[in-house]
Protein backbone atom coordinates (compact mmCIF):
# COMPACT_ATOMS: atom_id res chain seq x y z
CA UNK A 1 0.00 0.00 0.00
CA UNK A 2 2.86 2.34 0.88
CA UNK A 3 4.70 1.56 -2.68
CA UNK A 4 1.11 2.63 -4.16
CA UNK A 5 0.39 5.55 -2.32
CA UNK A 6 3.95 6.64 -3.16
CA UNK A 7 3.28 6.49 -7.02
CA UNK A 8 0.35 7.82 -6.57
CA UNK A 9 1.77 10.95 -5.26
CA UNK A 10 4.39 11.14 -7.50
CA UNK A 11 1.77 11.08 -10.82
CA UNK A 12 -0.23 13.49 -9.23
CA UNK A 13 2.72 15.63 -8.53
CA UNK A 14 3.57 15.04 -12.23
CA UNK A 15 0.06 16.15 -13.72
CA UNK A 16 0.02 19.24 -11.50
CA UNK A 17 3.14 19.80 -13.10
CA UNK A 18 2.16 19.42 -16.82
CA UNK A 19 -0.78 21.42 -15.97
CA UNK A 20 1.52 23.91 -14.65
CA UNK A 21 3.43 24.17 -17.54
CA UNK A 22 0.24 23.86 -20.03
CA UNK A 23 -1.39 27.08 -18.10
CA UNK A 24 2.04 28.95 -18.19
CA UNK A 25 2.49 27.87 -21.99
CA UNK A 26 -1.18 29.69 -22.83
CA UNK A 27 -0.39 32.69 -20.64
CA UNK A 28 2.53 33.80 -22.21
CA UNK A 29 2.88 32.17 -26.01
CA UNK A 30 7.01 31.71 -26.08
CA UNK A 31 8.10 32.50 -29.32
CA UNK A 32 12.21 31.80 -30.63
CA UNK A 33 13.48 34.13 -32.77
CA UNK A 34 17.15 33.68 -34.85
CA UNK A 35 19.61 36.09 -35.74
CA UNK A 36 22.15 35.33 -37.88
CA UNK A 37 25.73 37.09 -37.53
CA UNK A 38 28.92 36.48 -38.74
CA UNK A 39 32.31 35.18 -36.83
CA UNK A 40 32.39 35.17 -33.62
CA UNK A 41 35.64 37.49 -33.93
CA UNK A 42 33.97 39.53 -36.17
CA UNK A 43 31.26 42.66 -35.00
CA UNK A 44 28.21 41.13 -36.40
CA UNK A 45 28.72 38.38 -33.49
CA UNK A 46 28.88 40.54 -30.50
CA UNK A 47 26.27 43.34 -32.12
CA UNK A 48 23.60 40.57 -32.53
CA UNK A 49 24.28 39.38 -28.88
CA UNK A 50 23.68 42.40 -27.77
CA UNK A 51 20.55 43.04 -29.60
CA UNK A 52 19.11 39.96 -29.22
CA UNK A 53 19.44 40.40 -25.80
CA UNK A 54 17.52 43.99 -26.29
CA UNK A 55 14.20 42.45 -28.05
CA UNK A 56 13.94 39.19 -25.71
CA UNK A 57 11.58 39.06 -22.84
CA UNK A 58 11.63 35.50 -21.94
CA UNK A 59 8.81 34.48 -19.33
CA UNK A 60 9.67 34.86 -15.77
CA UNK A 61 12.01 38.30 -16.25
CA UNK A 62 10.88 41.40 -14.40
CA UNK A 63 8.83 43.98 -15.59
CA UNK A 64 10.39 46.75 -17.95
CA UNK A 65 9.22 49.22 -15.93
CA UNK A 66 11.32 47.46 -12.71
CA UNK A 67 14.75 47.66 -14.87
CA UNK A 68 13.62 44.03 -16.32
CA UNK A 69 13.32 42.62 -19.93
CA UNK A 70 11.86 45.32 -22.75
CA UNK A 71 11.86 43.26 -25.03
CA UNK A 72 8.62 41.36 -26.95
CA UNK A 73 6.94 39.09 -24.25
CA UNK A 74 7.67 35.71 -24.52
CA UNK A 75 10.40 36.03 -26.84
CA UNK A 76 13.85 34.47 -26.93
CA UNK A 77 15.94 35.80 -29.33
CA UNK A 78 19.65 34.66 -30.21
CA UNK A 79 22.24 35.74 -31.92
CA UNK A 80 23.73 32.60 -34.13
CA UNK A 81 27.60 32.81 -35.65
CA UNK A 82 27.41 32.33 -39.59
CA UNK A 83 29.88 32.72 -42.51
CA UNK A 84 28.63 36.31 -43.08
CA UNK A 85 26.17 38.00 -45.38
CA UNK A 86 25.69 35.83 -48.37
CA UNK A 87 25.08 33.11 -45.45
CA UNK A 88 22.35 35.14 -43.75
CA UNK A 89 20.33 35.95 -46.92
CA UNK A 90 20.55 32.22 -48.24
CA UNK A 91 19.37 31.29 -44.48
CA UNK A 92 16.94 33.90 -43.90
CA UNK A 93 14.98 33.29 -47.30
CA UNK A 94 15.21 29.10 -46.94
CA UNK A 95 14.02 29.84 -43.06
CA UNK A 96 17.04 28.33 -41.76
CA UNK A 97 17.02 31.25 -39.58
CA UNK A 98 14.27 34.03 -38.99
CA UNK A 99 16.57 37.01 -39.41
CA UNK A 100 19.69 38.08 -40.19
CA UNK A 101 22.40 40.67 -40.61
CA UNK A 102 23.99 41.44 -44.47
CA UNK A 103 25.78 44.26 -46.37
CA UNK A 104 23.35 46.33 -47.95
CA UNK A 105 25.28 45.75 -50.97
CA UNK A 106 24.99 42.20 -50.62
CA UNK A 107 21.31 41.86 -50.06
CA UNK A 108 20.09 44.58 -52.64
CA UNK A 109 22.19 42.36 -55.61
CA UNK A 110 20.20 39.31 -54.11
CA UNK A 111 16.97 41.35 -53.89
CA UNK A 112 17.24 42.35 -57.27
CA UNK A 113 19.36 39.54 -58.80
CA UNK A 114 21.46 41.85 -60.16
CA UNK A 115 25.58 42.74 -59.37
CA UNK A 116 27.22 39.60 -58.31
CA UNK A 117 23.69 37.88 -58.19
CA UNK A 118 23.10 37.97 -61.79
CA UNK A 119 21.51 35.31 -63.36
CA UNK A 120 20.05 34.09 -60.08
CA UNK A 121 16.35 34.62 -59.00
CA UNK A 122 15.64 37.34 -57.57
CA UNK A 123 15.13 37.20 -53.46
CA UNK A 124 11.52 39.17 -53.61
CA UNK A 125 10.88 38.10 -50.60
CA UNK A 126 13.89 39.63 -48.61
CA UNK A 127 13.06 42.21 -46.15
CA UNK A 128 14.75 45.27 -44.24
CA UNK A 129 14.36 45.56 -40.55
CA UNK A 130 16.81 48.40 -39.43
CA UNK A 131 20.04 49.54 -41.25
CA UNK A 132 22.07 49.41 -38.35
CA UNK A 133 26.13 51.16 -38.92
CA UNK A 134 28.69 51.35 -41.18
CA UNK A 135 31.15 49.00 -41.91
CA UNK A 136 34.74 49.17 -43.33
CA UNK A 137 37.02 47.42 -45.75
CA UNK A 138 39.98 46.52 -43.82
CA UNK A 139 42.69 45.35 -46.16
CA UNK A 140 45.72 44.25 -43.43
CA UNK A 141 49.42 43.23 -43.63
CA UNK A 142 52.14 43.29 -41.23
CA UNK A 143 54.43 46.52 -41.07
CA UNK A 144 57.23 46.47 -43.36
CA UNK A 145 55.65 43.80 -46.40
CA UNK A 146 55.96 46.23 -49.13
CA UNK A 147 51.98 45.96 -49.86
CA UNK A 148 51.03 50.13 -49.99
CA UNK A 149 48.37 49.61 -52.22
CA UNK A 150 45.89 46.99 -53.47
CA UNK A 151 47.61 47.01 -56.38
CA UNK A 152 50.96 45.88 -54.77
CA UNK A 153 48.60 42.05 -53.82
CA UNK A 154 49.61 40.94 -57.53
CA UNK A 155 51.47 37.43 -57.06
CA UNK A 156 50.54 37.58 -53.10
CA UNK A 157 49.01 35.25 -50.37
CA UNK A 158 45.99 37.24 -50.28
CA UNK A 159 42.81 35.91 -47.62
CA UNK A 160 39.51 37.12 -49.40
CA UNK A 161 37.50 35.73 -45.98
CA UNK A 162 35.28 32.60 -47.21
CA UNK A 163 33.06 32.29 -50.28
CA UNK A 164 29.83 32.69 -48.19
CA UNK A 165 30.44 36.04 -46.99
CA UNK A 166 29.97 39.96 -47.92
CA UNK A 167 33.85 40.25 -47.42
CA UNK A 168 34.46 37.34 -50.34
CA UNK A 169 32.31 39.60 -52.74
CA UNK A 170 33.74 43.19 -52.00
CA UNK A 171 37.45 41.79 -52.01
CA UNK A 172 36.81 40.17 -55.70
CA UNK A 173 35.24 43.59 -56.43
CA UNK A 174 38.32 46.06 -55.07
CA UNK A 175 40.69 43.48 -56.58
CA UNK A 176 38.66 44.18 -60.13
CA UNK A 177 38.96 48.23 -59.58
CA UNK A 178 42.79 48.17 -59.24
CA UNK A 179 43.18 45.87 -62.58
CA UNK A 180 43.22 42.42 -60.56
CA UNK A 181 40.98 39.50 -60.23
CA UNK A 182 41.43 36.52 -58.06
CA UNK A 183 44.14 34.60 -60.96
CA UNK A 184 46.70 37.52 -60.22
CA UNK A 185 46.89 36.92 -56.48
CA UNK A 186 47.02 33.71 -54.48
CA UNK A 187 43.66 33.08 -52.91
CA UNK A 188 43.31 32.05 -49.50
CA UNK A 189 39.58 31.68 -47.45
CA UNK A 190 40.44 32.27 -44.09
CA UNK A 191 38.23 33.56 -41.95
CA UNK A 192 38.37 35.84 -38.32
CA UNK A 193 41.11 34.99 -36.28
CA UNK A 194 42.52 32.13 -38.61
CA UNK A 195 43.43 35.25 -41.21
CA UNK A 196 45.25 36.92 -38.03
CA UNK A 197 47.04 33.81 -37.08
CA UNK A 198 47.58 33.12 -40.87
CA UNK A 199 49.07 36.33 -40.99
CA UNK A 200 51.49 36.44 -38.47
CA UNK A 201 52.94 32.83 -38.90
CA UNK A 202 54.09 34.44 -42.41
CA UNK A 203 51.65 32.21 -44.10
CA UNK A 204 49.49 34.87 -45.87
CA UNK A 205 50.92 38.43 -46.89
CA UNK A 206 47.58 40.04 -46.21
CA UNK A 207 43.83 39.77 -45.92
CA UNK A 208 40.50 41.73 -46.43
CA UNK A 209 37.76 41.79 -43.69
CA UNK A 210 34.71 43.77 -44.09
CA UNK A 211 33.82 44.99 -40.14
CA UNK A 212 32.70 48.15 -38.10
CA UNK A 213 36.18 49.29 -36.01
CA UNK A 214 37.61 48.58 -34.06
CA UNK A 215 37.32 44.12 -34.88
CA UNK A 216 38.34 42.12 -32.05
CA UNK A 217 40.65 39.76 -33.83
CA UNK A 218 42.35 42.65 -35.93
CA UNK A 219 42.66 44.43 -32.31
CA UNK A 220 44.26 41.34 -30.83
CA UNK A 221 46.48 41.35 -34.20
CA UNK A 222 47.70 44.85 -33.64
CA UNK A 223 48.53 44.05 -29.75
CA UNK A 224 51.11 41.45 -31.39
CA UNK A 225 52.17 42.54 -34.08
CA UNK A 226 53.15 45.99 -36.17
CA UNK A 227 50.60 45.61 -38.71
CA UNK A 228 49.04 48.52 -41.59
CA UNK A 229 46.40 48.94 -42.92
CA UNK A 230 46.38 48.96 -46.65
CA UNK A 231 44.82 52.07 -48.16
CA UNK A 232 41.86 51.31 -50.32
CA UNK A 233 41.65 54.57 -52.46
CA UNK A 234 42.17 56.54 -55.03
CA UNK A 235 40.93 56.57 -58.62
CA UNK A 236 39.98 52.94 -58.38
CA UNK A 237 37.89 53.79 -55.14
CA UNK A 238 35.94 56.68 -57.04
CA UNK A 239 35.57 54.72 -59.80
CA UNK A 240 33.92 51.84 -57.33
CA UNK A 241 31.73 54.16 -55.69
CA UNK A 242 30.65 55.61 -58.63
CA UNK A 243 29.58 52.59 -60.19
CA UNK A 244 27.67 50.68 -57.22
CA UNK A 245 25.84 53.27 -54.79
CA UNK A 246 26.53 51.12 -51.95
CA UNK A 247 30.17 51.73 -51.56
CA UNK A 248 30.92 55.19 -50.04
CA UNK A 249 34.73 56.43 -49.43
CA UNK A 250 35.44 56.70 -45.89
CA UNK A 251 38.33 56.46 -43.51
CA UNK A 252 39.43 54.34 -40.35
CA UNK A 253 40.44 57.06 -38.09
CA UNK A 254 44.11 56.55 -35.95
CA UNK A 255 44.28 54.81 -32.84
CA UNK A 256 40.96 52.22 -33.65
CA UNK A 257 44.55 49.99 -33.99
CA UNK A 258 47.30 50.21 -31.69
CA UNK A 259 50.37 51.93 -33.95
CA UNK A 260 47.99 52.12 -36.68
CA UNK A 261 47.73 55.70 -38.56
CA UNK A 262 44.42 56.89 -40.58
CA UNK A 263 43.72 55.01 -42.99
CA UNK A 264 41.30 56.01 -46.09
CA UNK A 265 39.29 52.91 -47.34
CA UNK A 266 35.65 52.49 -48.64
CA UNK A 267 32.84 51.25 -46.53
CA UNK A 268 29.14 49.63 -46.99
CA UNK A 269 25.91 49.24 -44.64
CA UNK A 270 25.20 46.69 -41.71
CA UNK A 271 21.86 46.13 -41.97
CA UNK A 272 19.71 43.78 -40.77
CA UNK A 273 17.11 41.65 -42.75
CA UNK A 274 13.60 39.33 -42.39
CA UNK A 275 11.46 37.09 -44.58
CA UNK A 276 8.33 38.65 -45.66
CA UNK A 277 7.11 35.51 -44.48
CA UNK A 278 7.72 36.68 -41.12
CA UNK A 279 4.69 37.46 -39.04
CA UNK A 280 3.68 41.40 -39.10
CA UNK A 281 3.04 41.92 -35.52
CA UNK A 282 6.08 40.28 -34.20
CA UNK A 283 8.24 42.26 -36.55
CA UNK A 284 6.82 45.32 -35.53
CA UNK A 285 7.03 44.38 -31.32
CA UNK A 286 11.19 43.45 -32.35
CA UNK A 287 11.78 46.92 -34.30
CA UNK A 288 10.01 48.71 -31.13
CA UNK A 289 11.72 47.01 -28.31
CA UNK A 290 15.15 47.46 -30.67
CA UNK A 291 14.27 51.21 -30.36
CA UNK A 292 12.78 51.63 -26.93
CA UNK A 293 14.75 54.36 -24.85
CA UNK A 294 16.22 50.94 -22.25
CA UNK A 295 17.92 49.30 -25.11
CA UNK A 296 19.14 52.24 -25.94
CA UNK A 297 21.51 52.14 -22.94
CA UNK A 298 22.05 48.16 -23.93
CA UNK A 299 23.36 49.23 -27.70
CA UNK A 300 25.49 51.91 -25.73
CA UNK A 301 27.52 49.92 -23.49
CA UNK A 302 27.06 46.73 -24.97
CA UNK A 303 29.45 47.46 -28.11
CA UNK A 304 31.99 50.18 -29.37
CA UNK A 305 29.24 50.38 -32.72
CA UNK A 306 26.05 50.40 -31.04
CA UNK A 307 26.22 53.92 -30.13
CA UNK A 308 26.11 54.66 -33.74
CA UNK A 309 22.93 52.19 -34.03
CA UNK A 310 20.19 55.10 -33.77
CA UNK A 311 16.55 55.17 -35.43
CA UNK A 312 17.38 58.11 -36.22
CA UNK A 313 19.90 56.03 -39.29
CA UNK A 314 17.79 53.46 -39.12
CA UNK A 315 16.50 53.89 -42.68
CA UNK A 316 19.54 55.46 -44.24
CA UNK A 317 21.16 53.45 -47.45
CA UNK A 318 18.18 51.28 -47.37
CA UNK A 319 17.76 49.47 -50.90
CA UNK A 320 15.44 46.74 -49.98
CA UNK A 321 11.88 47.02 -49.10
CA UNK A 322 11.02 47.28 -45.42
CA UNK A 323 9.00 44.86 -43.83
CA UNK A 324 5.61 45.82 -43.32
CA UNK A 325 5.52 45.31 -39.21
CA UNK A 326 8.75 47.55 -39.48
CA UNK A 327 7.33 50.12 -41.77
CA UNK A 328 4.59 50.30 -39.32
CA UNK A 329 6.74 51.29 -36.28
CA UNK A 330 8.46 53.49 -38.37
CA UNK A 331 5.66 55.78 -39.79
CA UNK A 332 4.12 55.96 -36.00
CA UNK A 333 7.36 57.05 -34.83
CA UNK A 334 7.84 59.86 -37.45
CA UNK A 335 10.44 58.73 -39.20
CA UNK A 336 8.38 58.08 -42.24
CA UNK A 337 6.12 60.40 -43.19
Amino acid sequence: MSLFKNVFKTATIGAALLVGLNTASHAVDLKFFTIGTGGTAYTYYPVGGVIANAISNPPGSRPCAEGGSCGVEGLIASAVSSRGSVDNVNAVLSGLRDSGFAQSDVAYWAYTGTGTMEGKKPATDLRTIAALFEEHIHLVSLDGSGINSVADLKGKRVSLDEPGSGTYVDAKLILEANGLSTKDVNVEALKGNAASEALRNGKIDAFFTVAGYPTGSIVELASAEEIKLVPIDGPAAKALTDKYGFFAESSIPAGAYEGVDATNTVAVGAQWYTSAKQDEELVYNITKALWNDKSRKLLDVGHSKGKSITVETALNGIGVPLHPGAERFYKEAGIIN
